[in-house]
């Protein structure tokens, strides 16, 4: 089966979210927090449904199936370890969110994979992510 799209990953994730901070989902936070209509959600819930990625639970809202549990937990993985990425250099916060929406669902998991190592080699070597910063800064002026 095809991977999900990148607007069914975007509900999957924030599905995942809620359910994470609230313990539920509903049709009504999810609009809420993607700022779309509910009518959309309701037709992007029932497709997930039909997929298989989640469930509809009577009285306790949305429910993830272990196929929607493992995609979220991915798309999860995906977003840390850019944040974490863009984090060593010190961008603003709301420039990362944007950026990371931007790309995270362009990526392909060498590339990913790249960016977890890099991460990792200048945590690691923090006088090595200073010497980056500061080549940086020459070139800049």
């Amino acid at each position: 089966m095809s991977e999900p799209s990148q607007s069914a990953e975007d509900y999957l994730e924030r599905i995942h979210e809620l359910i994470e901070e609230k313990g539920y989902a509903r049709v009504v936070d999810i609009a809420s927090s993607l700022d779309v209509k509910q009518a959309s959600v309701t037709s992007m819930v029932q497709k997930l449904g039909e997929l298989g990625y989640l469930n509809y639970e009577k009285y306790r809202g949305l429910v993830l199936t272990d196929k929607g549990r493992a995609v979220a937990a991915k798309i999860q993985k995906r977003h840390e370890t850019l944040s974490r990425f863009f984090s060593l250099f010190e961008l603003d916060k709301q420039v990362q969110q944007h950026d990371i929406e931007g790309i995270e669902h362009h990526l392909s998991p060498d590339t990913l994979e790249v960016l977890s190592d890099l991460a990792s080699f200048f945590e690691e070597n923090p006088a090595e992510l200073e010497k980056f910063k500061k080549s940086r800064r020459k070139n800049q002026a």
